[in-house]
């Protein structure tokens, strides 16, 4: 970070900027870059390049170290083969930002990978702000600065965008200029080698003239470290982000188009949701969002008045209300004793208002005055089809002055093509977006109330529980000793060491061993073969259940024979004796992990047993989690309703899995060698749960 402005203001306000490879050359990018600077900028262009004295008619400089004045940003536009070492001249001459809108590094293999590092090395010697390489360049509306080769500036305004594609910038620019949208910064990521979006959440974050924070990102750095920031970013600035790359075949472009390895789905959808982040389909809605993000107030409730003169959009409107988190309020009697006094006896005075086709400005104004009135509202959509005896441009006027008086938010609809243009420059003057769908409307107004509900969360630390770590630590090690990276139930001992209740049991290496284990147990046991070579136990008959005493040594050796059979190869451990768990006596559960190339730990909860993998109902949530955000995951499942008892069955025991959960949050956490974890089934009873079954696999260069 720029150490003299607390942030990254010298990538975006600096009074000098560079452009290393600057030409006259038509058609170049170093030329486009030039002349976008010369154009707007309001600080010193300066073109550096042995090749000329003077670029568009300014001053050129051989090297940046022969420029006398301070230079905070130096754009590099010169060849991949010569960049790395424009560069470092660029940290002998003091220069801490530098934006990289060379090609030619890690997106394009194993020799541009080789260059990107050596860029990386060369950035963290000097401790650079570096943006790219790869980029399209950055703006900032304040200073002008267009250090970007796009075909025109961003208009000012107060949303800060970043975009991993360079393209999507500029065609974002072209619509968002025509539709009046303004920007604050615009930074191209590129393929982000020092800087990427954590460090902008932060940046913009701190920043007072960035009301909202949007992105397009194609894959996330560090997730963890992303999650952290935009946690504190969001209780003052809302972030809306689409992430591509949701597919299969998304992800598989996305990786062959800038480098990125892109997590599975479930990290990013679990992650950006822990982070805070609003996580939208596609550019229309992001844009939705951001313009009513930074123009319009937070609501104190859900409830949503619609004030319209067509009978048909105003279904439609109430329709996607239903569809959302809004509800529609219940007017009180007082405003509609008011309606009612007011409106012509055709009207509809119940929500929505209906002021019907005749209806002037006059009656819009009383309608829309009644009911922002209501303490029971707390937004409004005001939605209009063209009539003779309405005009738009008053109306705008109207709603504008109506949201200002009473400070709810307030999302407009007036339906129409050209005669809305000029309505439409008087709304956004008062920060309110209009929409020609109803939906759209709705939908925004919905993300307001889904930033409150995340402004308002907060964030517990997660639990950490008394475990034995030192135990856990032997059972993998030994894992390691014998060259096995996949475990199965000789790893019980490694949930009982983090508390995660597991039935009595041992693993027996001869007949007469497990006989001896089986007297220790009350009642009949269950008999599983151990082996790190056959997970799937229950598919080759591995697993016996209900032995008695008496049949124990004749199981093992039973037991054995079919492993050998099945693989002749494999490594056999011994057969695990079990207490046998009532599985009738409770619910079939699974916790589970999965590392995330991104985010780390994913930690899994959904029914257990053969329904896992048939319902397909589970929640996920990126490790570490708290007791608030292991609970939901409980709850959040379409099955919870039989967890709490449905159908006469008795309630499991909620408390004790979240606990579960917590525990194995902890153990993935404090184990990175663990790639995999599943507790299948965890049972779950009134009054607790037990582990019956495990399998991981674990990195042994990590242990």
């Amino acid at each position: 970070m720029d150490e003299n402005t607390g942030g990254l203001d010298g990538l975006f306000a600096p009074e000098r900027v560079a452009v290393v490879g600057a030409t006259e050359t038509e058609g170049s990018i170093g030329r486009a870059i030039t002349g976008n600077l010369v154009a707007d900028f309001a600080g010193e262009t300066v073109p550096v390049n042995p090749k000329y004295d003077e670029v568009l008619g300014l001053d050129c400089y051989p090297d940046v170290a022969s420029i006398s004045d301070d230079v905070r940003l130096a754009v590099v536009v010169v060849p991949p083969s010569i960049a790395v070492d424009a560069i470092r001249d660029c940290g002998e001459a003091g220069i801490r930002n530098v934006v990289v809108i060379t090609a030619g590094f890690g997106e394009t293999g194993s020799e541009g990978a080789s260059r990107e590092r050596e860029l990386t090395e060369v950035a963290a010697e000097y401790d650079l702000n570096l943006v790219g390489p790869n980029s399209l360049g950055v703006m900032s509306t304040p200073s002008g600065l267009n250090a970007t080769f796009g075909p025109e500036n961003a208009l000012p305004g107060s949303i800060s965008f970043m975009s991993q594609s360079g393209a999507f910038i500029t065609a974002v620019l072209d619509w968002a200029n025509d539709e009046g949208i303004g920007f604050k910064d615009v930074v191209s990521l590129g393929n982000k080698a020092v800087l990427d979006e954590t460090d902008f959440v932060e940046a913009w974050s701190d920043d007072p003239d960035t009301d909202v924070i949007l992105g397009y990102l194609e894959g996330i750095e560090d997730g963890g470290a992303f999650i952290e920031s935009a946690r504190e970013a969001t209780t003052d600035t809302p972030i809306v982000m689409v992430k591509s790359g949701r597919t299969e075949a998304g992800a598989q472009a996305v990786s062959s188009h800038t480098g990125t390895l892109a997590g599975s789905e479930q990290a990013y959808e679990a992650g950006l949701e822990q982070a805070g982040v609003l996580r939208v389909e596609n550019v229309q809605e992001l844009f939705d969002f951001a313009q009513i993000l930074a123009g319009q107030p937070i609501p104190d409730s859900e409830e949503v008045a619609i004030v319209t003169n067509a009978g048909g959009p105003g279904v439609m409107t109430t329709d996607a209300v239903g569809d959302s988190s809004l509800s529609l309020a219940s007017f009180s009697e007082d405003t509609l004793a008011e309606l009612s006094e007011a409106m012509p006896e055709e009207a509809n005075i119940y929500n929505p208002i209906d002021a019907i086709g005749d209806a002037d400005i006059d009656r819009f104004e009383q309608a829309l005055d009644i009911a922002l009135a209501d303490e029971n509202v707390g937004c409004a959509v005001v939605l209009s089809a063209p009539t003779a005896v309405i005009d738009f441009d008053d109306l705008a006027e109207v709603i504008g002055e109506r949201q200002a008086e009473y400070g709810k938010p307030v999302a407009s609809v007036l339906m129409g093509g050209e005669r809305t243009e000029s309505a439409k420059m008087v709304l956004r003057e008062h920060g309110i977006p209009n929409y020609f769908d109803p939906a759209r409307a709705v939908r925004s107004l919905d993300s307001l109330v889904r930033y409150r509900e995340i402004r308002e969360r907060e964030y517990e630390a997660p639990e950490s529980f008394d475990v034995d770590r030192e135990r856990a630590r032997e059972i993998l090690a030994r894992a390691d000793e014998r060259g096995d990276n996949r475990l199965g139930v000789e790893a019980m001992g490694l949930l009982d060491a983090y508390g995660i209740p597991t039935p009595e049991g041992e693993i027996a290496e001869r007949p007469e061993d497990a006989v001896s284990a089986a007297r220790d147990i009350e009642g009949e046991v269950v008999m599983k073969i151990v082996s790190p070579d056959i997970l799937h136990k229950s598919d080759i008959g591995g697993v016996r259940v209900g032995v008695p005493d008496e049949d124990v040594a004749d199981t093992f050796e039973d037991l054995v024979t079919r492993a050998r059979n099945y693989q002749p190869d494999a490594e056999i451990l011994g057969v695990q004796v079990q207490e046998m768990v009532d599985l009738d006596s409770g619910t079939e559960t699974i916790i589970g992990m999965n590392r995330d190339p991104q985010f780390g730990p994913l930690l899994l909860f959904g029914l257990g047993g053969i329904f896992v993998e048939v319902l397909e109902d589970t929640e996920t949530r990126v490790a570490p989690v708290s007791e608030r955000e292991a609970t939901e995951m409980v709850d959040g499942i379409r099955s919870a309703p039989l967890l709490r008892g449905a159908r006469g069955r008795d309630p499991a025991d909620r408390e004790a899995i979240v606990e579960s959960l917590q525990r194995l949050s902890q153990l993935v956490t404090d184990f990175p060698a663990i790639l995999e974890l599943d507790v299948n089934p965890l049972v779950a009873g009134p009054d607790g749960v037990q582990a019956v079954d495990v399998r991981l696999t674990v990195d042994r260069d990590e242990l």
